[in-house]
């Protein structure tokens, strides 16, 4: 993908602008007709909900049939309860810990939203992790979990059970210009790991910092053929557009295979009952038939010798109304589609070169059980394939087939009302962008290109983008 000269973006509403994005090599066939399709208000198919208020992330989808309400009502109180330590009078819900982050869901991901970074870098994470390995590969090629701590940083332990240490952020700002000569500053993320419990850990230990994204639409992305994503890959960046977007390939627990990673943020989980049994045991403390251990490391002795919620905590038909419950939470309708703005920086958004991965429309298939996410046209803004954004951005940990410089292009549905829901804009993997402006100059790798576009734009043409953004 080429920048584009000034004078490109300076015409960037008109047609102009569009015989400037001239590629000399031929888009494959099926991308062309996903970005031939036209873009609705309808962000998640027939589904989608017209939600603006402080809820909107939170109901189930609109075309779910009857069948399935009761089933999302109880997957909502598992999603909102509040775990306790075993033993309990309540032995459905005990088994929390022995080591935790918080002690339910909606604890990280609040009213089904997104998290943030505590606001002055102090204090605890309250939806923000870290994640830890050593150099290495773990099993079937995944991150290699540190032999004392484990593959994430516990903040809390049960009663005799020492927590593992606490995180801490430092910001710097980082000083830039826009082409106009308007300044910009960026916050620059420094981590810290103190008062190990269990000892210094390890020199080599790689951090990787994650903010609890919010939950909408995730049926709706697992329903997208594999077929789709694999065609979507440029491994090579065959058609020479500096964009060579891929999949990770992941260890699947119940198939016992290596498959197409689609959900966290280096697309390092395959499915959602997976992915919802990991958060689980790592957040919670909670087994399940998915991951049966406790979150206990051979140098944990007390956490080893605590008593449990059962074998396992959450059973599976816990496990599965949970998973339903993720796999139907409606995508909020795009709000003022039809403001000049929005529909300019809809435009904008393609001319500047972000839709190369964050693709505006994807199509689901048929789904088991599920007809509510059967063959919807769909608007997520991402190909779910893995990116290098560069050395900023970098965590410099891999994750199966993810590097340390790549991640997975996050979906923007529902971004715009994340200041209504939980009231903050901070943005990326680790909410160090102060909204969507930071969030696109934090770009780089293969969105170096679009970044640049974006930065040396005139402040109109910024504004509408952000306005598109901001409607999703």
């Amino acid at each position: 993908m080429r920048l584009l000269p000034a004078t490109c973006i300076a015409a960037a509403l008109t047609a102009a602008a569009f015989a400037c994005l001239n590629s000399k090599a031929a888009v494959p066939s099926l991308r062309e007709y996903l970005l031939s399709i036209p873009e609705t208000s309808q962000l998640g198919g027939t589904g989608t909900r017209p939600l603006t208020n402080g809820d909107a992330f939170s109901f189930q989808m609109a075309n779910s049939p009857e069948s399935h309400q009761r089933p999302f009502s109880f997957g909502n109180r598992l999603f909102n309860t509040n775990w306790v330590e075993a033993p309990a009078s309540v032995k459905s819900f005990d088994g929390l810990g022995p080591m935790f982050n918080r002690v339910s869901c909606s604890g990280c991901h609040t009213k089904d939203g997104r998290g943030a970074p505590p606001a002055d870098g102090k204090g605890p994470m309250d939806s923000l992790l870290l994640r830890v390995s050593i150099p290495g590969l773990g099993p079937h090629g995944g991150p290699l979990p540190d032999p004392v701590y484990g593959d994430q940083i516990s903040e809390y332990g049960i009663l005799h059970v020492p927590a593992e240490a606490k995180a801490h952020i430092t910001y710097t700002e980082q000083a830039g210009t826009y082409a106009d000569g308007e300044k910009f500053s960026l916050r620059v993320p420094s981590y810290t790991i103190e008062k190990p419990a269990y000892g210094a850990l390890n020199p080599a230990t790689m951090i990787s910092p994650r903010v609890a994204p919010h939950m909408i639409g995730l049926g709706l992305l697992e329903a997208v053929p594999e077929k789709t994503l694999l065609a979507l890959a440029d491994h090579e960046d065959s058609d020479k557009d500096g964009i060579s977007g891929k999949p990770n390939l992941v260890w699947n627990s119940s198939t016992q295979k290596m498959e197409l990673g689609r959900f966290g943020w280096k697309a390092n989980q395959p499915n959602l009952r997976q992915q919802n049994a990991g958060a689980a045991l790592g957040d919670i403390g909670l087994s399940t038939s998915v991951n049966p251990n406790q979150n206990c490391t051979l140098a944990q002795t007390e956490c080893q010798s605590s008593i449990n919620g059962g074998e396992p905590e959450v059973s599976d038909v816990f496990l599965d109304k949970l998973t339903l419950y993720t796999e139907t939470l409606a995508v909020p309708a795009q709000r003022n589609s039809e403001n000049a703005d929005v529909k300019d920086g809809a435009k904008l958004f393609r001319i500047l070169g972000c839709a190369v991965c964050h693709m505006p429309t994807l199509k689901t298939a048929a789904r088991a059980n599920l007809p509510e996410l059967e063959n919807q046209t769909i608007h997520p803004f991402t190909d779910l394939l893995l990116h290098d954004m560069g050395p900023d951005l970098a965590d410099n940990r891999p994750d199966f087939e993810a590097t340390g410089t790549e991640w997975r292009t996050a979906p923007l549905w529902g971004l715009g009302l994340v200041p209504t829901v939980n009231g903050h804009n901070t943005l990326l993997h680790d909410g160090r962008a102060r909204g969507f402006a930071e969030a696109i100059l934090w770009h780089g790798g293969e969105a170096e290109t679009a970044k640049e576009n974006f930065r040396a734009s005139v402040k109109d043409v910024r504004e509408k983008l952000i306005a598109f953004l901001s409607s999703l």
